[in-house]
This record gives C-alpha cells, sequence and structure tokens, in this order.
C-alpha cells in the first residue's frame, strides 16, 4: 500500500462537476492512501477575507483552465482520481480516514431563489464565520455568545458516469453532493462504479452542517482529508448503493425530486439490507424500520433532488452485521 499526495492546483481540481472527458489528477492502485487537499468558495473568494482566501485559491480561481470547468454547479472539486483495478459493475468503497479544516474560516451564503423559505429570504446574503479550530467551534451570530461544535466532513464524494457533463448540485446513484453530515472521519462509503478506473473526486469541505442544510449551504470551509479507495467486486449488487457505515449506524440514501419520494426510496433501500444481511423478511424488516430506524431529510436544497437517509442503529443486532474488506477477510484467514 502506498501513500499519495494531492495537493489543490490548477490540474487537479475541476469545477461545477463531473465529466468523463478528465484525465485523471492522480492514479492509485486499491487500497492506496491519499491524503488529499480540498478548496471551496470558487465563486465567493474575491469578496472574502484573507483568511478564507489563501493565494493558491486566487491562484486557482484566476488561472483555471477552460477545460477544467465541466459544469454549471459552483463547487471546487479535487481529482478525478483514478483506481487502475476498477471496472464497471464493482463497487468503490471509500474509507474516511481523516477530515479537518484547513483553513480557519468559513462562509454561508444564502442565494437568491434557493433555500426551503426563497420565498421568503428573497435576497442574497453572504457570512463569512470565523472558526476556532483549537476549541472546534464557530460562533454564530458574531458577538451572541452561541457556540457551535464542528463536525466537519465532504459534502461531495462521487464517482464519474458516462455523460459528458453532469452539475455538481444534485446527489444520485454516482454519489455527488450527498450534503450528509454523518461521513465523518471513520466512516465507510460504498459508491458503484461506472466508468473504467471510478474516476472519483471530492470536495464541498463542510465545518458543520444541520441535516436539511436549509438555507442552502453549510459553514463551507476548505479541507484536508486521509481517504483509501478500496475497489470491491465481492459486492456488487449485494448492496443498496449509495450506502455507507459509520461507527455506530448503517446508512441507506434516497434521492429524488420530492421529500416523500426520497424517503420512501431510503426506505425501500433498507428493507433490501436486512433482508440481505440481518436474514429478515420483508415485513420484519418493514416493522423493524417503523420501530427503530430513525430516517432523516439530508438536505432539501440541492434542485432537483432531494436527500433522506434511514440511520439503522448497530446496537440493535446481538450479532454484528459485518461488511468486511477483502484486507480483514484476509486477516481472518491467516490468524486461523
Amino acid at each position: 500500500m502506498q501513500t499519495h499526495h494531492l495537493l489543490a492546483t490548477c490540474d487537479t481540481v475541476h469545477l461545477g462537476g463531473f465529466s468523463d472527458q478528465l484525465p485523471p489528477a492522480l492514479e492509485v492502485d486499491s487500497g492506496d492512501r491519499i491524503t488529499v487537499e480540498t478548496f471551496t468558495g470558487f465563486y465567493v473568494c474575491d469578496q472574502a477575507p484573507a483568511a478564507f482566501a489563501p493565494p493558491e485559491l486566487l491562484a486557482i480561481r484566476e488561472h483555471l483552465p477552460a477545460h477544467r470547468c465541466v459544469g454549471p454547479g459552483s463547487h471546487l472539486l479535487t481529482g478525478p482520481i483514478g483506481v487502475r483495478q476498477a471496472k464497471p459493475g464493482m463497487v468503490l468503497e471509500v474509507q474516511l480516514e481523516a477530515i479537518a479544516p484547513r483553513l480557519a474560516m468559513g462562509f454561508n451564503a444564502i442565494r437568491s431563489g434557493w433555500g426551503c423559505l426563497s420565498h421568503r429570504f428573497q435576497a442574497s446574503a453572504l457570512n463569512f464565520i470565523p472558526l476556532d479550530l483549537d476549541r472546534n467551534t464557530a460562533e454564530f451570530p458574531p458577538g451572541s455568545g452561541i457556540q457551535i461544535p464542528l463536525k466537519p466532513f465532504f459534502g461531495i464524494l462521487g464517482v464519474a458516469t458516462a455523460a459528458e457533463q453532469r452539475s455538481s448540485i444534485p446527489p444520485g446513484l454516482y454519489g455527488g453532493n450527498l450534503d450528509n453530515r454523518h461521513l465523518q472521519a471513520g466512516s465507510r462509503l460504498f459508491l458503484p462504479i461506472f466508468l473504467p478506473g471510478a474516476q472519483f473526486s471530492i470536495g464541498d469541505g463542510h465545518a458543520v452542517q444541520g441535516d436539511g442544510e436549509v438555507d442552502v449551504t453549510a459553514l463551507e470551509t476548505s479541507m484536508n482529508g486521509t481517504l483509501r479507495l478500496i475497489v470491491r467486486p465481492d459486492l456488487a449488487s449485494k448492496l443498496p448503493l449509495p450506502f455507507a457505515e459509520t461507527p455506530t449506524h448503517w446508512i441507506t440514501m434516497g434521492f429524488a425530486e420530492t421529500l416523500d419520494v426520497a424517503c420512501t426510496i431510503a426506505l425501500e433501500k433498507m428493507i433490501i439490507f436486512l433482508e440481505q444481511w440481518a436474514g429478515l423478511s420483508a415485513q420484519d424488516a418493514y416493522v423493524l424500520c417503523s420501530l427503530a430506524v430513525d430516517f432523516h431529510i439530508t438536505q432539501a436544497v440541492n434542485q432537483p433532488m432531494r436527500g433522506v437517509h434511514g440511520l439503522l442503529p448497530k446496537t440493535l443486532f446481538p450479532q454484528p452485521i459485518t461488511v468486511s474488506s477483502p484486507s480483514e477477510e484476509l486477516s481472518k484467514s491467516q490468524a486461523v
């Protein structure tokens, strides 16, 4: 296993979406570790204080090549990262080992025409908010004494598909703009692979976000991370993708143009998981979901796709449900 370092530069980031036309910014082997830099705020850094807009971000804003502007979205993503063993039909396991803000400043933006209350808050507004990285908090409103604990995660984790251009704004089967606050360090995300190499990109750092992301943004900030990308041919057709695991929960995800349909999709996927991995009947799984699974609004603002996720506590089961990695299975067999 090798460790790679992927810096965010004009040659390694792309703006606005995903594209099957982009060459990999980095190629790795399955299981390699990658430390990655990401920047956010491409469209607001010219209005930002220096603490938010270091020279590297300003250089990207000024010199990003046209061919790396691949969609209409607002997100600056690092990648794509190609995984040599990845083939269409396989599963990509993304192990999130470490996530931390790289700057002591973030922003929140209200965009005209967006957000859950766009009819009420019609004017755009931009707030730059300091991050106290020593105390791991942010105060908002300024001077209020209200201290928000930071819980950093990447809003966007996704793979390219066989489409020349795809906006970074809506999430989908490929991942993308999931905005799932539970995908913090120590979590795993499972995504389907559509193209050779998987072509994985990452970005949209969030220092903290509430479920719903109701005004259209979180506390957005540039973020560093450490992750591993593992190709899983053994999981094809075995997980209701995209799917995630945290230290405490299993997570299914639903995306649709309405929250009702998104919830239905997340519920159906949870029933599938419980049938396949816990051995329950569909009806018993349905009842268990009603008794013990929490369905949360992931985000209600990424037009046109809203998101709902289901949280299944691991503590429910007398015997743990285990989706082992190939390296874990090898270690077990060698121990025997």
